[in-house]
């Protein structure tokens, strides 16, 4: 159910989750190099994984991130719980694809979060997605990771460079046809 209490006047938000692996497979994609020269870019296939779960503002370019070993309801359970408490303040649309750990009875509830699922089978539609996409570029293109905790780091510095850059997180999800300025 999407509505709040009646008497609740703490503003709205609305915000759209996913969530993506990151790890220590590369897959090599064209760069630059100097003309005459041949770029050399290592590759590894090493199946070592973290998650990003994220939950993206479109308007304000707000980012709420954790880091997981996987995917399941547990930790989207905690994930909620952490953005609940983090935007207490407001009443959250939560917009977010039907994986089995989203739309489980065992995923907790919160008084201040509401869900609105997106179609199936249509990424094009979460704005999160550009995040990924965005991440990838700056940390994750032709690069190996000699651990996890590489992985980690990078991750880290992409979110902490992604905070601190609110208007490029809006222009980057902002979709003309989501219309939120109310």
């Amino acid at each position: 159910m999407l509505s709040f209490q009646p008497n609740d006047t703490r503003p709205i938000q609305v915000f759209f989750q996913d969530e993506a692996r990151f790890g220590r497979i590369n897959t090599p994609v064209a760069c630059w190099a100097p003309k005459g020269q041949r770029p050399t870019v290592s590759k590894q296939i090493v199946r070592q994984y973290l998650y990003a779960y994220s939950a993206v503002n479109p308007v304000s370019g707000d980012i709420f991130s954790i880091l997981a070993p996987n995917c399941d309801t547990d930790i989207m359970s905690l994930f909620i719980e952490n953005f609940s408490n983090e935007y207490q303040d407001y009443r959250n649309i939560m917009i977010m694809d039907k994986a089995g750990w989203h739309t489980t009875s065992y995923l907790k509830s919160f008084d201040n979060v509401r869900y609105i699922f997106l179609p199936p089978y249509s990424p094009e539609l979460n704005p999160t997605e550009h995040l990924w996409a965005k991440i990838r570029d700056l940390k994750f293109r032709n690069i190996t990771f000699n651990s996890m905790n590489e992985v980690m780091n990078a991750l880290i510095e992409c979110f902490e460079y992604l905070d601190e850059n609110k208007d490029m997180v809006s222009k980057l999800t902002y979709f003309k046809w989501l219309n939120l300025d109310v």
